[in-house]
């Protein structure tokens, strides 16, 4: 499968089945507040509310989640109406935990969420469980040890991260030799994708008998990135890669590398997002994960409204992605 000038693997198939918060909120399909029922009780004609609750909205992968949404809200006739939530800053739970919160006072009727840390986010969707909500987690699994705890079953619907990021570990090591220096930039230690990503690179590294010479978290933050990668570059003149949990810290990477006048560095990224087409054309980053974070929002969503139909809760269910290489024709980095 081809992706403009770029090669597309396919990896993985889905399997058949008070406070105050200032945050992003985009309203689509909604009467306003003051109009609508306080509750929405069985046999309402109201359409159910579904709240979208994402990460960081300035991460253009979150910003192309959103997009995904409003377009199925768009062309889902009155099916159910659409409340879009995005934080300001990747870490900032606290932040999420009040878009959560404000969603169940507004009575929303199912909550999907692609959570900022896998356990801290747990007790607020136990409680908008204990309130009646609905929730589906997407993108990020929530940790299965404490959602047990909380005595609450949420379903996931979400990619598999490890074997995403170690098919683009695996394309950076197929053009290096065996005992070269990589460094992995990590996500948010505290969230499960980011250390299932850790994984699948560590996993690429080792298949191919690479020395992983750092591990630190960039937050999925390009400036944090950016100054992590600066300083490896200094204190490992011959590290041969950076391996990044996301395209943001690989667009940081690439910036210190090109500072530091060290284009012969490979990168890797996650996520296919648009500001990484350029660098992948040039040859720049070698290869990102493209795990369609518009369609994903979309099967949270089309979940969520099939339990509110009476259908059962699904297991747990695996949704595509796709390796993204850098096309044969681009030169070296």
């Amino acid at each position: 499968m081809h992706h403009g000038r770029r090669s597309m693997t396919r990896l993985v198939q889905p399997r058949v089945c008070g406070r105050v918060v200032v945050g992003v909120l985009i309203v689509l399909g909604c009467r306003p507040a003051a109009e609508r029922p306080a509750s929405q009780p069985t046999g309402d004609a109201s359409p159910p509310l579904v709240a979208l609750v994402m990460k960081s909205l300035a991460n253009e992968f979150f910003a192309g989640m959103a997009d995904g949404a409003r377009a199925h809200h768009d062309a889902s006739a009155g099916r159910y109406e659409l409340v879009v939530n995005g934080m300001k800053n990747e870490t900032d739970v606290e932040e999420q935990v009040g878009l959560v919160e404000q969603m169940v006072a507004r009575k929303a009727a199912a909550l999907v969420i692609a959570p900022a840390d896998s356990q801290a986010m747990v007790p607020v969707l136990a409680r908008a469980v204990a309130a009646g909500v609905l929730v589906v987690n997407i993108d990020n699994r929530l940790d299965p040890g404490t959602l047990r705890e909380a005595g609450i079953t949420i379903p996931f619907v979400g990619p598999d991260n490890r074997a995403g990021a170690r098919a683009a570990g695996a394309a950076v090591a197929a053009r290096l030799s065996r005992g070269s220096e990589v460094a992995i930039i990590e996500g948010v230690v505290t969230a499960d994708n980011a250390r299932q990503r850790g994984l699948g690179l560590e996993d690429a590294a080792r298949e191919a008998g690479l020395v992983v010479v750092a591990r630190q978290s960039g937050q999925w933050e390009m400036e944090k990135a950016n100054g992590i990668a600066a300083a490896l570059l200094t204190a490992h003149p011959a590290l041969a890669a950076i391996l990044c949990a996301n395209d943001s810290m690989a667009l940081g990477a690439m910036a210190a590398i090109e500072a530091g006048n060290r284009r012969g560095v490979l990168v890797s990224g996650f996520d296919a997002i648009p500001a990484v087409r350029p660098f992948l054309d040039d040859g720049r980053l070698v290869a990102t994960v493209d795990q369609h974070g518009d369609r994903l929002a979309v099967e949270g969503i089309e979940t969520a409204l099939a339990i509110l139909s009476g259908a059962s809760p699904p297991e747990d269910r695996t949704t595509p992605v796709d390796l993204v290489t850098a096309p044969a024709t681009a030169p070296p980095p």
